[in-house]
C-alpha cells in the first residue's frame, strides 16, 4: 500500500510510525488492567490470539500463497523458531514488569536497546562503530553502572528486555520474511505449547479465561493489540528514512517512563535521575550520529527492515 503522491509519503509514514510507537507506549496501561492474571498465562493468551488474528488477517488480504512461499524454507523456519524464543521471553519479562511495578525499568530497557543492538552489531556481525557511537555506548554503560552503585541493585529487568529484544532483532535481520509472515510463523511455532498450557489451566480451574467478561475481552484482544501496531510500523518504514524511525522509536519508552512516574507512582530516585541522564545523553549522541550518516546515505539504502519494530 503506497501513497499516490510521493510528497505525501513521509507525512503518512510519520503518522503510521507515531501511531505504532504511541500504541506500544500505552502497553503498561493495557497490561495493568490484567494484573490479577499471572504473566505466563497472559503470554500464552497473547501467543494464541496473535495466531488467530494474524491468520485471519492473512486470509482477509489473500496473502496465503505469498506467506507460504516465504515460510517453506527450512532454514527460515529454524531462525524464526529462535526469534520466537527470544520474543516470547521478552514479552514474558515485560508483562511481569508492568504488573509487578517495574515499568520504569522497562522504559529504561527500551532506551538502552538501540545501544545494545549497536554492540551486537560490532561483536557478532563485525560492524564498525563510529567515534560518536563509542561515546554513546560508554555513556549508557556509565548510566547502568551508576544505577548499580547508587541504588545497590542491577537493573536486570531493563537489561533483560534490552538484550532479548536485541537478540530478536539480530535473528530477524537474517530472515527474509515480511512482518506479517514472520509474526505468523513465530506465534504459530509457540502456539502448541501455549494452547496446551491454557487447556491445562482451564482443566485445573486455575485459568482466568471466561472468569469475567472484562478479563475475557482483554485476553482475546491481546492478538489484535500485538499485530496492529506491528503492521503500522511496517507501513511506516516503507516511507521513512532510518533517522526518522530512529527518532520516533523514543516515543515508546518516553511514554512508559511518564506512565510509570505520573500514573503508577513509581519512585524516581536520584540514582534513577543520574542513570537516565547518562542514557538520554547517550541517545542524543547516537541519534545525532544516525541523522548525520543518514544524510549521506542514498534513499534506496536509508530504509529500515520492517521486521525489527518493537513488540513489547
Amino acid at each position: 500500500m503506497t501513497s499516490s503522491h510521493p510528497s505525501r509519503r513521509p507525512a503518512v509514514g510519520v503518522a503510521y510510525g507515531a501511531a505504532a510507537y504511541l500504541f506500544w507506549g500505552l502497553f503498561p496501561l493495557y497490561y495493568r488492567r490484567m494484573s490479577e492474571v499471572p504473566a505466563p498465562e497472559i503470554l500464552c493468551h497473547r501467543v494464541v490470539w496473535s495466531l488467530v488474528f494474524t491468520a485471519a488477517l492473512v486470509t482477509l488480504l489473500r496473502r496465503w500463497p505469498e506467506t507460504i512461499r516465504q515460510l517453506r524454507v527450512p532454514r527460515t523456519l529454524l531462525r524464526l523458531a529462535a526469534s520466537a524464543v527470544f520474543i516470547s521471553v521478552n514479552w514474558l519479562i515485560y508483562i511481569w514488569a508492568v504488573n509487578s511495578g517495574h515499568v520504569l525499568q522497562a522504559s529504561l530497557g527500551y532506551y538502552i536497546n538501540p545501544l545494545i543492538t549497536v554492540l551486537f552489531g560490532v561483536h557478532l556481525l563485525g560492524e564498525p562503530l563510529t567515534k560518536r557511537q563509542w561515546v554513546a555506548v560508554g555513556l549508557a554503560g556509565a548510566g547502568v553502572l551508576a544505577l548499580v552503585i547508587r541504588a545497590g541493585q542491577v537493573p536486570w529487568v531493563a537489561l533483560s528486555l534490552a538484550i532479548t529484544f536485541a537478540l530478536y532483532g539480530l535473528v530477524r535481520k537474517k530472515v527474509e520474511v515480511d512482518a506479517t509472515a514472520g509474526l505468523l510463523a513465530e506465534v504459530g511455532l509457540l502456539s502448541p505449547l501455549a494452547l496446551a498450557a491454557l487447556l491445562w489451566l482451564g482443566h485445573t480451574g486455575a485459568g482466568h479465561f471466561a472468569g469475567s467478561t472484562r478479563l475475557t475481552l482483554l485476553l482475546v484482544s491481546t492478538g489484535a493489540v500485538t499485530a496492529i501496531p506491528l503492521l503500522w510500523f511496517a507501513l511506516a518504514v516503507q516511507r521513512l528514512a532510518l533517522s526518522t524511525v530512529g527518532l520516533l522509536q523514543y516515543l515508546n519508552p518516553t511514554m512508559q517512563f511518564a506512565i510509570a512516574v505520573f500514573a503508577f507512582g513509581e519512585k524516581f530516585t536520584a540514582a534513577h535521575a543520574l542513570a537516565f541522564g547518562f542514557i538520554w545523553a547517550a541517545l542524543a549522541i547516537y541519534t545525532f550520529d544516525v541523522v548525520a550518516r543518514d544524510r549521506h546515505t542514498p534513499p534506496a539504502a536509508a530504509g529500515l527492515d520492517p521486521d525489527h519494530g518493537p513488540t513489547a
